[in-house]
């Protein structure tokens, strides 16, 4: 169904096949009913970095340090940190009276076997990992990580708020096959994830954890004290943007993550509903290729991608003709902050050139066999790139396999290494939140290491050579040359294609406050009446 004819009436919970809960008046007001940006198909924070998973995971796991609202690292679970002269080894103590949810206390071994498993995913764990000496337990409350170098940005990937975050479970949890997904979803964060009442597809909930105990500090994003005001959040999964929408107008309820541009008038013209743009910092939209398979195992038929989407198209199809909302990014960073370069990214510039890049497809060696397209239809944001990129890749003679899914699909799917005719996949599309985007430090999708890589598993010595040239960067100036040079080298190797930059709103009801502008949706702090 087309985007802009969903300006229609709806009932909310009816029209999606669930019945409003019958609550009284003071247990409503501590039920906060949640319409989140997609299905929680899967469950493990870890295994995978879908955002939906990462915000539900933040609820459940804590983490070791946090990212505040300036982007700094700051103390979570961990009481203090000691790293020795030179630079090779940090020993961290956790803080007292730390407490899973089943009881347990949260003790050092936890830890440990939880860095262990986030390390294998995560490409700044990764780093970390290829420098390890020894990551150990020394008592009940304190662990020692030994290295072989020093890597001063240890605290920033501890608490980084991209996906995968380095939340800690309990040791028997953590072992796990980092490759495989967890069953059992025991944290220690402020709330207790309700498996008995997960039904994947309608919802999911999430109860007040009454023995965690919050910092004393104010809470800021990840960071601080995560005081949660409401005994229980309730996640409805609405795909229908209409359905959403009556729901919130209706009260039945209370905030939706990530309602549709086309919407917007008609929830302002309701006095009980608010509405705000959700992260100032934005996002960058992803046409993601897979580099193991033909066609997108040659360069030249990725670099014919890039001159034939028309980011104004695709940004116009996610966030309306309001062009506040969005913009066209020749780049892979964030626009506006401090690094940004636009080095390498020409191709994205000016008109679209489609004989060219018939041109340049042809001298790939293509010769019309299906690209299997992964589209989810229960995100806006990746059914418009699928709708828009894939009549602009007919446009220059590519035969695409359209698959119309869910989100949850193309994240179990995305993962698999099979060729395209074989339940593998040729291209598939997401999107990185700005905050994520700033520079390489915590950005999964620049890295071009192979099979470690980001799905898509691209495969770029110079890549990788200039993302470590910015981590050796001792100066600003030093850390924008390297900026530069890192996003001409990846758009050279086309480690994907940038669809555009886009922030998109959030809206809420007016007896609900404590919401807080992010790269993600917090829980606590939001209390409704």
């Amino acid at each position: 169904m087309d985007r802009r004819s969903f300006l229609k009436a709806g009932s909310g919970l009816a029209a999606a096949g669930l019945s409003a809960p019958a609550l009284s008046q003071g247990a409503d007001a501590r039920t906060l009913r949640f319409v989140p940006q997609a299905n929680l198909a899967n469950f493990d924070p870890i295994w995978g970095t879908q955002y939906v998973v990462r915000n539900a995971a933040a609820m459940v796991w804590d983490t070791l340090y946090g990212v505040d609202a300036q982007l700094q690292p700051q103390r979570q679970m961990v009481e203090s940190e000691e790293v020795s002269s030179d630079g090779l080894t940090w020993t961290f103590k956790l803080r007292t009276g730390l407490k899973f949810h089943d009881g347990e206390p949260v003790l050092a071994k936890d830890a440990v076997a939880s860095m262990n498993r986030w390390a294998v995913r995560d490409p700044m764990g990764q780093m970390i990992r290829a420098i390890q000496n020894e990551l150990v337990a020394v008592d009940d409350r304190t662990f020692r990580w030994s290295l072989k170098q020093p890597y001063p940005k240890m605290l920033l990937a501890l608490a980084k708020n991209n996906a995968p975050c380095s939340f800690v479970m309990p040791e028997r949890i953590a072992r796990t096959d980092p490759f495989q997904q967890i069953t059992e979803y025991v944290g220690s964060g402020p709330f207790k994830f309700a498996r008995g009442e997960w039904v994947p597809g309608a919802k999911a909930v999430f109860e007040k954890f009454g023995d965690y105990q919050p910092r004393s500090e104010p809470a800021s994003w990840l960071a601080g004290g995560k005081r949660v005001m409401v005994d229980r959040v309730e996640w409805v999964v609405m795909p229908d943007p209409a359905t959403a929408a009556a729901a919130l107008q209706n009260g039945e309820v209370d905030w939706w993550e990530n309602p549709i541009s086309d919407l917007m008038p008609l929830l302002r013209r309701n006095r009980n509903v608010q509405a705000d743009i959700a992260d100032p910092l934005g996002n960058i939209g992803t046409f993601r290729m897979n580099h193991l398979h033909a066609p997108f195992n040659d360069v030249r038929a990725r670099r014919a991608v890039l001159m034939a989407i028309d980011q104004a198209d695709v940004m116009r199809a996610i966030a309306g003709d309001d062009e506040n909302m969005w913009k066209r990014l020749p780049s892979f960073f964030t626009p506006g902050t401090p690094l940004y370069s636009e080095a390498g990214g020409d191709l994205l510039k000016g008109p679209r050139n489609y004989d060219a890049a018939k041109k340049l497809l042809m001298e790939s060696g293509y010769k019309g066999e299906p690209v299997v397209m992964l589209v989810a239809q229960d995100q806006p944001i990746t059914k418009a790139q699928g709708d828009v990129t894939a009549e602009a890749m007919r446009k220059i003679g590519m035969n695409v396999d359209y698959i119309a899914t869910d989100w949850g699909t193309v994240g179990s799917r995305r993962a698999m290494k099979n060729p395209p005719s074989q339940g593998g996949w040729n291209v598939f599309f997401s999107w990185h939140a700005g905050a994520d985007c700033i520079n390489p430090a915590a950005y999964t999708a620049i890295r071009a290491n192979g099979d470690n890589a980001w799905f898509g598993w691209p495969r770029s010595e110079e890549v990788e050579a200039k993302r470590d040239a910015w981590f050796a960067a001792t100066t600003l100036d030093q850390e924008k040359a390297a900026m530069a040079e890192l996003n001409k080298a990846a758009m050279d190797h086309v480690i994907f294609a940038p669809t555009g930059f886009f922030t998109f709103y959030t809206a809420w009801r007016r007896n609900v406050s404590g919401i807080v502008k992010g790269p993600l949706p917090f829980f606590w702090g939001v209390s409704k009446s």
